[in-house]
């Protein structure tokens, strides 16, 4: 089985589902297509699509790290502690932000999914 061939199946399931998958979870996905495929070569090919930049990975608060596709550009997420909910939020409002931090601090940023913690406004309004 061909790393590439495998790359190209998680990047293809990736982009179908429209969602952060846990390395299980894009496992389980792509058996259905590679029954042969062990754990450990999606553990590498994650790392290898991560590092090329094509899929980002992060930690959404849930225990495990998660995967997801950056074909359609970059973008950031809001997670409610209280719900769960995920709210995306553009590059362009974060992109300022990380500029003042590299022009501030002489360091350049490689961060490419920024995940930031708190409460939704459905679940201020209940408090």
């Amino acid at each position: 089985m061909r790393a590439s061939s495998v790359d190209q199946i998680i990047i293809e399931t990736l982009s179908k589902e429209h969602a952060h998958l846990t390395s299980a979870q894009v496992y389980e996905k792509i058996r259905e297509r590679l029954p042969a495929v062990n754990l450990s070569t999606v553990y590498r090919a994650l790392e290898r699509l991560v590092t090329s930049g094509s899929v980002s990975v992060s930690d959404m608060g849930t225990g495990s790290a998660v995967y997801e596709i950056l074909a359609d550009g970059r973008h950031h997420h809001l997670v409610c502690q209280k719900c769960g909910q995920v709210l995306t939020i553009e590059d362009n409002e974060v992109r300022e932000l990380f500029s003042k931090i590299q022009e501030n601090n002489h360091f350049h940023v490689l961060t490419n999914h920024l995940i930031l913690f708190g409460i939704c406004a459905a679940c201020q309004k209940d408090s």
